[in-house]
């Protein structure tokens, strides 16, 4: 019995590519981000928060991030570095 081998493209096929457009990926990030901030109440100004995170994930976009849970994660640590940072000048 000869095996047929169907080389990368049969391996591919197998997997599901999410393909949203990249305003809806970097809102779905965005509101991840945000909704973790919320709860866990370490936003304390939502406008600069706001800020913080598009910059963020709209910078890992730019690099070619595409997976929401990592552009979130990233900008919720970028978030609490500058809050860091600010209470340094504050202080």
């Amino acid at each position: 019995m000869r095996r047929i081998r169907m080389g990368t493209l049969g391996f591919l096929n197998g997997f599901v590519f999410m393909s949203e457009p990249l305003p809806i990926l970097m809102e779905v990030a965005i509101q991840i981000a945000w909704d973790y901030l919320e709860r866990s109440g370490e936003m304390a100004d939502p406008t600069e928060a706001s800020q913080v995170l598009l910059k963020s994930v709209q910078a890992q976009v730019f690099d070619g991030e595409r997976r929401r849970l990592m552009l979130a994660n990233r900008a919720i640590d970028d978030y609490k570095k500058f809050k860091v940072a600010q209470s340094r000048l504050v202080a």
